[in-house]
């Protein structure tokens, strides 16, 4: 297993309980790939440096994961089909 830091950046529009429900979601996709959640950092709304998909900001989650290598591309593939997560990043945090 090895460790990886996921940012997200969910579309303003959502509600906060809808932000909640895909987190939800996203837990469940990382449990099922043989992964954990170590742990959800959520910075809110934030500004972005220049619109993405003709929106002005996001609201920012970051998650610390252990995840078999093997998955990254699964999950990737996942939070690509998700409508609404505008952009995401999977960065490998530790070695092993």
């Amino acid at each position: 297993m090895r460790e990886y830091e996921l940012a997200c950046i969910f579309s303003p529009e959502l509600e906060q309980n809808k932000i909640d429900s895909n987190l939800e979601d996203l837990k469940r996709v990382v449990k099922s790939l043989g992964g954990d959640v170590k742990g959800v950092n959520a910075w809110g709304l934030r500004r972005f440096a220049y619109p993405i998909r003709k929106k002005k900001e996001g609201y920012y989650v970051f998650l610390n994961l252990e995840l078999p290598p093997e998955a990254v591309n699964k999950l990737d593939q996942t939070l690509k089909f998700n409508e609404n997560i505008l952009r995401h990043l999977i960065i490998k945090t530790s070695e092993e």
